[in-house]
């Protein structure tokens, strides 16, 4: 398929991206994915919790009580950060990677000190890969930069 070259005397226009989804696909994803990921996320944490020993009561409660408090983060980050300007966007959405790999992290048992440094290292790693792509894409004032 050929496309038109722009000419000289006319100027190409940035236009949108194509979006081959529906607006119902992308609601359905915009709850579904946090929803999924969290239940992974609950199962990951009671494993983690349980350290290979017998499944509890307790045990299976811990992991939904968790899956339900990281899909309610998790939606109300995809919600409201990209509200925010764009260092704020990232650290938001950083500090929760973060957090949530903190906690993952200590419930393996590890001291709460190695817990938070290792939390504060990959918060720092997802800042920078976030803060670099909303730089490039983003004016000042958080909108998307033509293509």
């Amino acid at each position: 398929m050929a496309h038109a070259a722009p000419t000289p005397g006319r100027m190409a226009r940035a236009s949108a991206p194509s979006d081959i989804f529906s607006e119902r696909t992308h609601t359905m994803a915009r709850f579904g994915i946090p929803v999924v990921l969290g239940l992974v996320y609950g199962y990951w944490a009671a494993a983690n919790r349980r350290g290979g020993g017998e499944i509890t009561g307790w045990n299976i409660l811990f992991g939904f009580v968790t899956a339900i408090a990281f899909m309610v983060l998790c939606i109300a980050v995809a919600t409201l950060a990209p509200m925010m300007k764009r260092e704020l966007h990232s650290l938001t959405k950083s500090a929760f990677a973060g957090a949530a790999f903190g906690f993952l992290y200590s419930q393996t048992g590890a001291s709460v000190l190695r817990s938070v440094v290792m939390s504060l290292v990959i918060t720092a790693a997802i800042f920078a890969v976030f803060f670099y792509r909303y730089y490039t894409n983003e004016d000042a004032e958080g909108n998307r930069l033509p293509r």
